[in-house]
C-alpha cells in the first residue's frame, strides 16, 4: 500500500502560513482587549459622574469640599517634587462618593493595574491607611489644591454655576473658557506629555490608553480624547 505524509516542504509552509496569520491577527486581538478595557474605563468614569451627580442632590447642589481629606490620606499632599505642580489625586472622591457608587474598583481602569503608570506615585493612591486598601488612580484637576483659601480654578464646595463663573474668570489656559457645565472637567485618566520638561524621563508621553484619555465632565457626560502629547 501506498502511504501519503506530509513532506518537510508542506509542513515549513503550513507553518509559515500559521506565523502569518498570527502575526496579522495577535495585533487585531490585542486592539480589540484595550478597546475593552477603555469602554470598562469610560464606564468607571460615568458612575463616578452619577456618583457627583447624587451627592449634588444631597448637598444643597455644591460640590465636596474635603481638603481634609487631601492632606490626611497615604501620602499627605503631593508627595514627589516632579510633575505635575499640584495633586490632581483622587482618594478623597473614592471615600466621598463610596456610599452612592459603593464600588471602589470603579477608580482604577483595568488598563492601569500593574503599569508604570499606574504605579507612579503620581497617580496611585490608598483610599485609607488600612494594609490592602484599595487605591485611586483617576486624577480630579480642579480639586488639586489643599490651600485654606479655594482657588478660584477650584471646585472645592462650589455649586455647578459657581464652578463654571469662577473659571470663566481664572482664564486658566489648561481650561479655557467654558460656556457652561459641559466644557468643565471633574475627573481623567493619569497622563504624563512628553512635551513638559519635568515629567519624569520613565513617563514622558505615558498614558493609560495610548495616545489619549477618557475625561468625565461636570454635566456627568464621559467621551474619549485624542492627545498627539500621548504616545505610549
Amino acid at each position: 500500500m501506498n502511504r501519503r505524509a506530509f513532506t518537510l516542504i508542506e509542513l515549513l509552509v503550513v507553518i509559515a502560513i500559521i506565523a502569518i496569520l498570527a502575526a496579522i491577527l495577535f495585533p487585531v486581538f490585542a486592539q480589540a482587549k484595550e478597546a475593552a478595557k477603555r469602554a470598562a474605563c469610560l464606564s468607571n468614569l460615568k458612575q463616578m459622574g452619577t456618583g457627583f451627580s447624587l451627592y449634588l442632590n444631597d448637598s444643597d447642589d455644591l460640590l465636596p469640599d474635603r481638603r481634609d481629606l487631601k492632606k490626611s490620606l497615604p501620602g499627605g499632599w503631593r508627595p514627589w517634587t516632579s510633575w505635575p505642580p499640584s495633586d490632581p489625586r483622587g482618594g478623597w472622591a473614592a471615600n466621598v462618593l463610596n456610599p452612592y457608587v459603593k464600588n471602589f474598583e470603579i477608580w482604577s481602569c483595568p488598563s492601569v493595574r500593574g503599569s508604570t503608570v499606574g504605579e507612579a506615585v503620581q497617580v496611585k493612591q490608598a483610599v485609607s491607611t488600612d494594609p490592602g486598601a484599595p487605591a485611586s488612580r483617576y486624577w480630579l484637576w480642579r480639586f488639586d489644591q489643599d490651600k485654606p483659601e479655594i482657588p478660584i480654578d477650584n471646585l472645592w464646595g462650589k455649586s455647578p454655576d459657581q464652578a463654571v463663573s469662577d473659571l470663566q474668570q481664572a482664564k486658566n489656559a489648561q481650561v479655557g473658557y467654558p460656556e457652561g457645565v459641559a466644557d468643565i472637567e471633574l475627573a481623567v485618566d493619569p497622563y504624563f506629555p512628553r512635551t513638559i520638561p519635568s515629567v519624569e524621563p520613565a513617563l514622558k508621553g505615558a498614558a493609560v490608553h495610548r495616545g489619549g484619555r477618557n475625561r468625565l465632565f461636570l454635566d456627568t457626560h464621559a467621551k474619549w480624547a485624542p492627545d498627539a502629547r500621548l504616545d505610549r
